[in-house]
């Protein structure tokens, strides 16, 4: 991991530091809820100074889920030679309200960011109190950290389906997509959520915007995992299909101006029927990619920035060392022109 070190005040070096993205998941979290499942959410609240806990991030809230696997990851500076200390608490969401003090608290971890990214992916057994250690009948929050580097490019897809499968049975189908890039381990890490389309075999997703590091680590050949469901109001999704692409073919989509399309294949359907082809065709509509640039690349490029104050001394205003001037400048209290 590559250290980052600014320049201080009086020349001093700052605390060197990277940026790394948090994806969050959670397993068998207690059921709150009477006719459904919970309705999770994680906050991520940071320790200050004089042991003060401020409320970092959260995640996005999911309906109707013990297993959630949140799309939305959380961005933070780690600092190698300081003590991060985080707790990441879960709660059961029953309204749309910000305010948490009326929502069902389902459990919480506390550690250091530095345990987390130390290890890659942390997992552990969540618990009422966080100077208490947690048995496993609360369920297990698992965090995965991963670096952020300095080379990014923004992507912009629309994607669309056509004949999807028909799960609903007195509907046709409500699908949306779940994009997972895959982790040096095989595993895969969630990264985006689609909208979900109602009654439809042939969706149009709205155009999304990705980081590539985000997508895909920046890396061309890492696979990337898309995956359609049928939504379901109760949790369950049905899988439509699925399949797997990367960065270097949707680059080349990019620099072709060409559109991609991928069947969708149920692995389920396709071991019980010789003749099953897809579940439904993926298309790829449209991809931009733009290259997102950092200060240092606008000043290394000769970018140059003026910055001129101007102050309009009128002289009807009278000499500013006199009270009665609207520029005279009170030891007291600001003149007219500073409030």
């Amino acid at each position: 991991m590559a250290a980052v070190s600014g320049q201080g005040p009086a020349g001093f070096t700052s605390s060197p530091k990277t940026r790394v993205e948090l994806h969050i998941s959670c397993a068998k979290l207690k059921n709150t809820d009477v006719l459904s499942k919970s309705d999770p959410i994680v906050v991520v609240y940071a320790k200050q100074a004089q042991n003060q806990w401020t409320e970092f991030a959260r995640t996005e809230w999911i309906k109707n889920t013990l297993n959630p696997e949140f799309s939305r990851a959380v961005e933070m500076d780690y600092r190698f030679e300081e003590v991060q200390t985080l707790q990441f608490s879960v709660y059961d969401v029953d309204n749309l309200t910000p305010d948490l003090s009326d929502d069902d608290f389902l459990g919480c971890i506390q550690c250091s960011l530095g345990e987390v990214v130390s290890v890659g992916t942390y997992t552990k057994p969540l618990s009422q109190s966080p100077e208490k250690a947690g048995d496993g009948k609360l369920g297990t929050i698992t965090i995965r950290a991963t670096e952020i580097g300095t080379e990014q490019s923004m992507l912009e897809l629309w994607l669309s389906g056509s004949h999807l499968d028909k799960k609903d049975f007195l509907g046709k189908s409500d699908p949306f997509l779940e994009f997972s890039r895959q982790n040096s381990d095989g595993s895969f890490t969630l990264v985006h959520r689609t909208e979900v389309i109602k009654n439809t075999l042939n969706p149009t997703w709205k155009p999304f915007r990705i980081n590539s590091q985000r997508l895909c680590g920046h890396d061309p050949e890492c696979t990337i995992k898309v995956v359609c469901y049928d939504y379901d109001s109760d949790g369950t999704h049905d899988l439509i299909g699925q399949f797997t692409t990367n960065f270097g073919e949707l680059t080349q989509a990019h620099q072709k101006h060409s559109k991609l399309q991928w069947d969708a294949i149920n692995p389920q359907k396709q071991a019980k029927k010789r003749s099953y082809k897809n579940s439904g065709v993926i298309h790829l509509n449209q991809i931009k990619i733009s290259r997102v640039f950092s200060f240092l690349d606008y000043v290394m490029g000769g970018c140059g920035i003026n910055f001129t104050v101007g102050v309009d001394f009128t002289a009807s205003n009278g000499d500013p060392k006199l009270p009665s001037s609207l520029h005279y400048i009170d030891p007291h209290k600001p003149n007219e022109y500073t409030l």
